[in-house]
């Protein structure tokens, strides 16, 4: 029998295609100059467009400004929301020194004690809201993960329970990809989930704003935000995906080039080139308001 190799789908690639293959129609009488402004847990921002949950970006050298704490000011001059990923008490301390309203994304640490560390840590230094990465549960080699030498492990509906529980502060579950996890969400009380395949750690991962409709359709009515990532990229981008469901977006790698280049500078500019790209492709298309965007403009 002859052996053929099975080249693997490659799954940004294929997010990337998905999203670029969403058409958009005009509707452009009685339309007016739209308003971007969000209201995210209770408070009111002037973009969907936010930052990351980045880690592991720091300084080379002692005159260079740490990165993690450069974006979180870009966010704070934005008035956008702010995220951050693993990283620990000490960095995410300066970060939300800056007065950026940040949501702290912790990993699923096989020790809970950790997770409840850096819970406590964020609520008690003003964080916005609070959150696990459940994404990192599984590793690529058949075990749990490891991430910088710390074990991760499973998380449960009612560890989610315990931890929404343990907290004043918003909860949020990162790496939310399909109905039966929201639903499950939905159960546990969490105030928001992330639409996310963490730039694709499971091989052939349905892209994100494929499965953000059904989502968001079962979660309709339940008071859950919902937030999405992975390749979104533009303004353009951002549109597509409140039109299918989310209610803000999170900005990956095409803030990376501005942030390294210029810091906190170049994310500002990003997010503005952003801002003025919704708005124009919100202007095209008769919607007024971000929760006005529906999917019936989209082909």
């Amino acid at each position: 029998m002859e052996k053929y190799d099975v080249k693997p789908v490659d799954v940004n690639d294929m997010t990337r295609e998905y999203i670029d293959s969403i058409m958009i129609e005009e509707r452009l009488i009685d339309a007016v100059l739209p308003s971007i402004k969000v209201n995210i847990f209770g408070e009111e921002f002037d973009t969907p467009i936010m930052t990351p949950a980045f880690s592991h970006m720091h300084a080379k050298n002692e005159d260079e400004e740490d990165p993690m704490v450069a974006y979180s000011r870009a966010a704070k001059e934005c008035n956008a929301v702010n995220w951050v990923g693993m990283e620990p008490n000490e960095i995410v301390g300066k970060m939300l020194e800056t007065g950026a309203r940040t949501i702290r994304i912790i990993k699923p640490f096989a020790d809970h004690s950790i997770i409840r560390d850096q819970m406590a840590f964020a609520e008690e230094h003003n964080a916005f809201a609070l959150g696990i990465d459940i994404d990192h549960v599984f590793g690529y080699n058949g075990a749990y993960d490891v991430c910088d030498g710390y074990q991760m492990g499973p998380i449960t509906q009612q560890s989610i329970r315990e931890f929404v529980q343990a907290t004043d502060l918003p909860f949020v579950i990162k790496g939310v990809l399909s109905v039966h996890d929201a639903l499950k969400c939905a159960d546990c009380g969490v105030k928001g989930i992330v639409v996310s395949h963490h730039h694709g750690r499971l091989p052939s991962a349905v892209p994100p704003l494929m499965v953000l409709p059904d989502i968001a359709d079962a979660l309709k009515g339940s008071g859950i935000q919902i937030f999405a990532d992975c390749h979104i990229d533009s303004g353009v981008d951002a549109f597509k995906a409140i039109a299918l469901g989310a209610d803000a977006v999170s900005v990956g790698r095409a803030m990376m080039r501005g942030l390294s280049a210029e810091g906190a500078q170049g994310v500002v500019k990003k997010i503005k080139s952003m801002n003025t790209e919704l708005i124009t492709v919100m202007g095209y298309t008769g919607f007024s308001k971000v929760k006005d965007i529906e999917p019936s403009v989209l082909w």
